[in-house]
């Protein structure tokens, strides 16, 4: 069986109710309220009253600051909390504040207007402020620092959406819709506003309290009031009719219908205020706050429980109920293995067993230890420690080298996906090159003809300039021909033959042609006809 103290801790007051719980059986073992003038001094006394010296302790933020912001639902855990950090971190930095003041907790649920969004309830709490709640319970078992607007919804089995308005010092009116805790409101206003009236004139706290709860509100149909209550009432109801006005704001303002508000905390044990807040908001049932596990009887009075239903969100959270990850209490190395090693005993109880002549042995657990139990226990924890040490480390170095052999895998594949995607640019290029290269040779081919075709075109006029120098006079042409390449043909004929050796050695020597030859010669009719064969140069 575990259990929680939950304390509940206002100015001059503290809530409290010490819950245990069994499987899914839960119990309230003791509660109450006390009116302090120390609060070090209060809280002593609760743990002494309550038995709590070594029970885990739950308390209330003090100074917590709620901010919405709204993400994307398809965001991984990781980008989600990136995300939400940079959404608060421009908010600080809108407000010209540090974010590193701050410590910050977040609770996540679908937002009801845009369904691809998720809506992020932020939570913060300045962490000197913190630190001095910590350092106050610092001889105790703290395990739990956690904003009540985020536990009181843990006190019933809420199905409905519904309006939970906690009347404590300020008032907190936490909205549920589709069973998630959706937005949050704080109000300056609350039952400290009202003690403070009535304790100005009874001068004591605590009586002012027991006024308060005294109290009767009658409807429109009620009896007249007495004198007395209409003193009280006067200090009662201006807080009341504030608190009413804000609720149906927020009703004005939901986007989603509103079905039944519960009251709960300090105010709602004024007699008749849920009926109150009935008739001014109408068509909407309103109901007081009940704990569902307490089976409501003749011997049971209620509204003791509802008095400190606060104190009971607490331990029920400091339980394992309820939201997780809301808890701004950081928990030791050491705190972790006391949790291990605690063994829950309730009052005298001991463990039996034989001995070897069958008599039954009891072994007291509330009997101090001796020196030598004392020192087993140490080495038995010292052993644990140096084994959970050795497997933490263990567990980080392993999963340390599997997260490099994850990236050394993920840089190869890489490296040879892009490998592979140089050898198909490479590829690509010599490709290109080689097209360019035919292009060039082909290029170079044309330009080649070209030039020999501009050559050959220029080299008969050239050549028939050359000739016209070197002819005699008795030497006639009559036709010259390209053969092939620079090989040059020339069909001359003479009425001499010596004339056309005149014309055979001038086109050698003069460069004409080159390789030179010459036919013989035909004589036909007193005509000389020779073919004279060469090459350009």
């Amino acid at each position: 069986m575990s259990n929680c103290l939950g304390l509940y801790i206002e100015d001059n007051i503290i809530k409290y109710a010490k819950v245990s719980k069994e499987r899914d059986q839960i119990k309230v073992e003791s509660f109450g309220v006390k009116f302090y003038d120390s609060l070090e001094h209060a809280i002593k006394q609760i743990v002494e009253e309550t038995y709590s010296y070594k029970t885990p302790i739950s308390i209330n933020l003090s100074e917590e600051n709620y901010n919405y912001f709204t993400v994307f639902a398809l965001l991984n855990k990781k980008d989600l909390s990136r995300a939400i950090k940079t959404e608060f971190d421009a908010y600080c930095t809108e407000k010209n504040v540090n974010s590193n003041v701050f410590e910050t907790r977040y609770a996540i649920t679908p937002d009801t207007q845009q369904k691809e969004r998720l809506k992020v309830i932020h939570v913060s709490e300045n962490k000197i402020e913190l630190n001095k709640a910590i350092q106050r319970f610092s001889s105790y078992r703290l395990q739990n620092i956690i904003p009540v607007s985020m536990s009181i919804s843990d006190i019933a089995k809420i199905e409905e959406n519904s309006l939970i308005i906690n009347i404590e010092e300020k008032t907190i009116i936490t909205t549920i819709l589709n069973q998630n805790i959706y937005d949050i409101t704080t109000l300056d206003i609350g039952s400290q506003n009202i003690l403070d009236k009535i304790n100005l004139k009874e001068n004591s706290y605590q009586k002012a309290y027991e006024i308060c709860k005294e109290t009767t509100i009658y409807t429109s149909e009620g009896k007249e009031l007495s004198d007395e209550e209409t003193n009280y009432l006067e200090d009662i109801m201006p807080t009341l009719y504030e608190i009413v006005g804000q609720v149906r704001k927020i009703l004005n303002e939901s986007m989603d219908k509103i079905e039944k508000i519960y009251i709960t905390g300090t105010g709602a044990l004024i007699n008749n205020v849920d009926l109150y807040f009935e008739e001014y908001l109408e068509n909407i049932k309103c109901e007081i706050l009940k704990p569902n596990f307490i089976k409501i009887s003749p011997e049971i009075n209620i509204k003791d429980y509802v008095e400190v239903n606060s104190a009971i969100s607490l331990a029920l959270s400091g339980l394992g109920q309820g939201i997780t990850g809301m808890n701004f209490k950081k928990t030791t190395f050491s705190e972790k293995l006391q949790d291990m090693l605690q063994l829950e005993i309730g009052g005298k109880k001991g463990k039996t067993t034989k001995n070897s002549k069958g008599n039954l042995l009891t072994f007291d657990f509330n009997i101090p230890l001796d020196a030598i139990e004392k020192g087993l226990l140490r080495s038995v924890a010292g052993l644990l420690i140096l084994f959970i040490v050795y497997c933490g480390f263990s567990t980080l170095i392993r999963k340390q080298i599997e997260e490099k052999n994850t990236q050394a895998q993920q840089s190869m594949d890489n490296t040879n996906m892009q490998i592979s995607l140089v050898d198909k640019d490479v590829q690509s290029l010599q490709n290109i090159t080689n097209k360019y290269k035919e292009k060039i040779s082909n290029l170079e081919e044309i330009s080649e003809k070209l030039q020999e075709n501009n050559r050959t075109k220029k080299a008969i006029p050239i050549l028939l300039n050359k000739l016209m120098y070197i002819m005699p006079d008795n030497v006639q042409i009559t036709s010259i021909n390209n053969t092939t390449g620079n090989h040059i043909e020339i069909q001359a004929q003479s009425t001499e033959y010596r004339q056309i050796g005149y014309l055979t050695t001038n086109i050698r020597i003069s460069s004409v042609l080159t390789n030179v030859i010459s036919t013989s010669g035909q004589k036909d009719n007193n005509i000389v006809t020779v073919k004279i064969e060469g090459d350009l140069p």
